[in-house]
């Protein structure tokens, strides 16, 4: 739409703070009446630098770093990092070390979905299902804290491995911990996929026609909702998911009933996958301790609850990566929304954004800033700023 256009419509702002998004994003719509008509995204609300203090990290240090670029997406950003720096060095991790590995991944992608299911619920008005959704993540948490120590911030995966064993006295705890959550998952199908209310809330709304999800190179259950069938386990399988049985989740209606549907139904197969993972794990190392890394570049890549998450590392056989490069899957989701949302009605705005699960502090690692006519403030500037502010503060 041309700047003439916009300037005669109605604009509505959605951010950079709105109740529904949970970080910093802002989306201005165009609105006819009750009907949006065209949508202005922009990001760069979070600057972290991310990938710039990588590279004053060693290798082993960079796990740590990129583990708290998103808490939900903790253990995806390692794992893809790790792989990358196997990449680089022509190596696998230990047989033992890739099911561990997607052990945890699946739990992460449980925790992730259970969490986006009680927070869509929540926002929709329909708090019941918020209250049990989130109290049955709490078996989940339960089992990493089991088998990692935390609830978060798991601290599993390093270059060539992983850190932490399953011992075989814990596995048939875990198991019968994963089993018990299969009736909850089987209410969850109960109360949203046959719940009226919601098929009449829910469907039909914010669709992404096939041709779209493709055109915007949509991830994760955005694209297979929408009869895109991309998932990075099957389509090129790593650590042990070509070694277990497990169906990828497509629907074809493309709307917000679709999105959540795959996400319900990945819970099933996510159990399963972890439940074949802890009864076949072989016997033998979990890591290949490496000492350094000579010079060479890899690819990691790995499919995150949201989608495939890539990490790019470059060595020049020191030990820090010379540079570090991250796309996480918002980056592809989010702009979705110029297909999903225009034409909708402004009531299901929201709820459309918020259906396709966007991680703002996984997608904005770094800002691009024009340095023309502007100062450009160091780290000590920006300390000293705020040691000045707070004395104000203080004072007042």
């Amino acid at each position: 739409m041309s700047d003439e256009k916009k300037i005669r419509q109605t604009v509505i702002p959605i951010g950079p703070f709105h109740p529904l998004q949970e970080e910093p994003e802002f989306f201005k719509l165009y609105v006819d009446g009750e009907t949006v008509v065209d949508i202005d995204i922009n990001i760069g609300y979070n600057h972290r630098g991310i990938e710039k203090l990588a590279e004053r990290k060693s290798f082993d240090q960079v796990t740590f770093l990129v583990e708290r670029i998103c808490g939900i997406c903790s253990n995806s950003h390692p794992f893809a990092f790790s792989l990358a720096v196997e990449d680089s060095l022509g190596i696998e991790a230990p047989e033992r070390a890739s099911y561990i590995r997607t052990i945890i991944a699946e739990l992460e992608r449980m925790h992730s979905h259970l969490l986006w299911l009680g927070l869509a619920a929540h926002f929709i008005g329909y708090n019941t299902v918020f209250m049990w959704a989130w109290k049955y993540r709490e078996p989940v948490l339960d089992i990493f804290e089991a088998i990692t120590g935390n609830r978060n911030h798991y601290g599993m995966n390093k270059p060539g491995g992983v850190r932490r064993d399953i011992y075989d006295e814990d596995v048939p705890k875990i198991l019968n911990m994963v089993s018990e959550l299969i009736p909850a998952v089987d209410m969850f199908k109960g109360a949203v996929l046959d719940d009226p209310v919601l098929h009449a809330r829910l469907k039909g709304i914010g669709v992404l026609k096939k041709e779209d999800a493709v055109a915007y190179a949509a991830l994760g259950p955005v694209a297979r909702a929408s009869g895109y069938d991309v998932d990075i386990r099957k389509n090129e399988p790593y650590s042990a998911y070509d070694k277990v049985n497990w169906n990828m989740i497509v629907e074809q209606d493309g709307d917000v009933f679709s999105r959540a549907k795959v996400r319900i139904l990945e819970l099933y197969e996510s159990i399963d996958i972890i439940k074949q993972c802890l009864k076949n794990i072989p016997k033998g190392p979990i890591d290949v301790k490496l000492k350094e890394i000579p010079p060479g570049e890899g690819i990691g890549r790995i499919e995150a609850p949201r989608g495939e998450c890539i990490h790019y590392v470059r060595s020049d056989g020191s030990n820090s990566p010379v540079r570090h490069k991250i796309r996480a899957p918002s980056f592809m989701s989010v702009p979705t929304a110029k297909a999903s949302i225009i034409g909708q009605q402004i009531a299901d705005a929201t709820i459309i954004l918020a259906s396709a699960d966007p991680c703002y502090c996984c997608t904005e690692r770094m800002i691009v800033v024009n340095r023309k006519n502007k100062k450009v403030l160091s780290s000590d500037d920006l300390i000293k700023m705020g040691q000045e502010k707070t004395k104000k503060l203080w004072k007042s």
